[in-house]
């Protein structure tokens, strides 16, 4: 599975995890491609990623923008998913929900697809890392079952977002 950020270079490039990842080759640079075999985590999509996006996917992007601006993004070609409901571990949105860095989201789609060790590997460079994982874990094992498809992960989805905000 290919690891891949689109830098918007919208915030901070000190805190935007996406540079680091890119700059300790945990991922590559985002490069305009025809293929279909890409899943775009994409925020406002309808679809959620399922364990089953894994088994046809090639390629993982993740767009590495701010949240301030995320109206402006532009969004590459390929299946565009949306992650279902997780909380934010990283210092500028920590406890918000949705609100996850570009690292926390490939990690979370990585542990959904299947890839739990790659997961935590990206995840080890930020010292509130652990903490990601900590803070979902119940949800991030729920989602990554692999006998479930996007409606399941979909009714998981609105259970979850029940119980934390009521």
């Amino acid at each position: 599975m290919r690891v891949i950020v689109l830098r918007l270079h919208q915030d901070d490039p000190k805190k935007a995890t996406g540079s680091k990842l890119l700059r300790l080759g945990l991922a590559e640079r985002y490069r305009p491609s025809r293929g279909t075999s890409l899943v775009v985590l994409n925020p406002k999509s309808k679809l959620m990623l399922s364990p089953r996006d894994g088994l046809v996917a090639r390629g993982l992007v993740a767009v590495d923008a701010s949240w301030r601006r995320i109206k402006e993004v532009r969004w590459p070609r390929g299946r565009q998913r949306r992650l279902p409901f997780l909380v934010a571990a990283n210092p500028i949105n920590y406890g918000l929900p949705e609100r996850l860095s570009t690292v926390e989201a490939l990690a979370a789609a990585l542990y959904i697809m299947g890839y739990r060790e790659r997961a935590l590997r990206m995840l080890e460079p930020f010292k509130w890392g652990p903490e990601f994982i900590h803070l979902n874990l119940e949800r991030l094992e729920a989602y990554s079952r692999e006998d479930i498809g996007e409606e399941d992960v979909r009714e998981l989805d609105r259970r979850f977002r029940m119980e934390l905000l009521g």
